[in-house]
């Protein structure tokens, strides 16, 4: 009977922490598929996005073979990235610039200036979005490099007016015959290409001017 009584009282310790090894077993199991089932959305999500955003990594595919992004930039870059990168710097030194004179360039200006381009297009018997669209620009690129016009036009505002005189003499240089009736609009075409042939002039004096005061590191040479 005593050792009935040992024997109970030593196995009476295992059948009581059986249940107790059973439930974290269950509750690993349910860590375990909670991980897993975490992981399988977030792999889904993933593909998800992926697909959606597959225009950023792949721009076509020629028989099932991918055209990468980064190809195509590379090649760009080839190409025209030397040209590219000085007009950026040109652009970011000129909007410093601006910003640190406190110029600045109304939406009156902006619109007024795109009223001016759409009455020309419209003239030659185009509209403003087929004008843009041939030149792959969209409207708010338009607005930008008319902002950035209008701020070199304002930084040099000093060195490309245009006089009476010069009309003048541009129009005696050249033996321009201008017909009767129309000497005031003839006047203004000759007198807004003198002034953009100075903007052109005085825009890449400027820009020379501000990068040999800038401080500006080149991490890829083209």
């Amino acid at each position: 009977m005593e050792n009935d009584n040992i024997i109970q009282e030593e196995s009476a310790p295992v059948l009581e922490s059986q249940p107790e090894t059973d439930k974290k077993l269950i509750k690993i199991r349910k860590k375990t598929i909670i991980i897993w089932a975490v992981v399988a959305v977030i792999i889904i999500a993933l593909a998800v996005l992926v697909y959606a955003l597959k225009g950023l990594f792949i721009v076509a595919t020629v028989d099932g073979s991918p055209i990468s992004r980064l190809a195509v930039i590379q090649k760009l870059e080839k190409a025209s990235g030397k040209n590219l990168l000085d007009s950026l710097i040109a652009e970011k030194l000129v909007r410093n610039e601006a910003k640190a004179k406190g110029i600045v360039v109304s939406d009156d200006e902006v619109n007024a200036e795109i009223k001016n381009i759409e009455n020309q297009i419209t003239t030659g018997g185009s509209t403003l979005d087929e004008a843009l669209a041939s030149q792959g620009m969209s409207l708010n690129d338009l607005k930008t490099q008319i902002i950035l016009k209008k701020e070199l036009e304002k930084l040099i505002a000093d060195k490309i007016t245009v006089t009476d005189e010069e009309v003048a003499k541009y129009i005696k240089d050249n033996t321009i015959s201008i017909p009767k009736g129309e000497e005031a609009t003839t006047t203004a075409q000759i007198k807004e290409g003198l002034k953009n042939q100075k903007l052109s002039t005085e825009s890449s004096a400027l820009v020379d001017t501000l990068k040999s005061q800038a401080k500006i590191k080149y991490f890829i040479n083209y």
